[in-house]
């Protein structure tokens, strides 16, 4: 099947998730996870109608750059990003979906005033308490996003998480509705309601997250096709 074809077939698959959850198939934004995928691969999935880009490295999203692979649609960054590489992205990325410190929430705020913008993050949350992934521990998460309110340059939009792999059908379901419980709780007590964006569920599970309250899904190999790893 061609980029264009997958998109189509995953959008039937994201309203009939969201009919199913009672909610409206629009309010839900199909990210292209498009990680070594070349430039002529993001212009068809933007041909196609996919919502925004989302790039994992930051030296990938450069070349892409240059190649003007993101012409027609936004760009998040969707990866593990460094403090010494935050400022190829401030500014540059329309959303940031892995702000997984305060040291790094403090330096995007800093490029963003240098640049006389404001930059849309997301708090990335560690929501299976793995060592091996970034972001904030659930019983911290409520500080850190009450200091990214204090910090002027810098705007919450919402949360974003990638549970643990499970082996089972339907597995990360208790970890979605925990995330989904953060995310409507920090959203109502710290911003007024106003979180909007709530970034969760890839290829194998975005049905899921999308009944649990997603307002992002991230899909790269059922739209891309699997990475070819080096």
């Amino acid at each position: 099947m061609t980029i264009a074809e997958n998109i189509h077939a995953i959008r039937a698959r994201m309203a009939d998730a969201a009919q199913r959850a009672g909610r409206d198939p629009k309010e839900i934004l199909l990210i292209g996870a498009s990680k070594m995928n070349d430039a002529a691969a993001c212009q068809a999935a933007i041909a196609a109608g996919i919502d925004a880009l989302g790039e994992n490295r930051v030296q990938e999203m450069a070349a892409k750059l240059r190649e003007h692979a993101y012409d027609g649609a936004p760009l998040h960054f969707i990866g593990h990003l460094q403090r010494n590489k935050a400022r190829q992205v401030v500014g540059t990325a329309a959303l940031i979906h892995s702000v997984s410190s305060l040291e790094l929430l403090e330096e995007i705020g800093r490029l963003a005033e240098r640049q006389g913008l404001v930059q849309d993050v997301l708090l990335e949350v560690n929501i299976g308490g793995e060592q091996s992934k970034s972001g904030f521990a659930p019983d911290v998460l409520r500080g850190a996003a009450e200091r990214a309110a204090a910090i002027p340059h810098v705007r919450v939009r919402g949360l974003m998480a990638i549970p643990p792999i499970q082996r089972e059908p339907h597995g990360n379901l208790p970890f979605f509705a925990k995330v989904a419980r953060l995310y409507v709780d920090i959203g109502r007590d710290l911003y007024d309601n106003k979180f909007d964006y709530l970034s969760m569920g890839m290829s194998d599970d975005f049905e899921d997250a999308i009944a649990a309250g997603a307002t992002m899904v991230r899909v790269g190999s059922a739209i891309f096709g699997h990475r070819q790893y080096q």
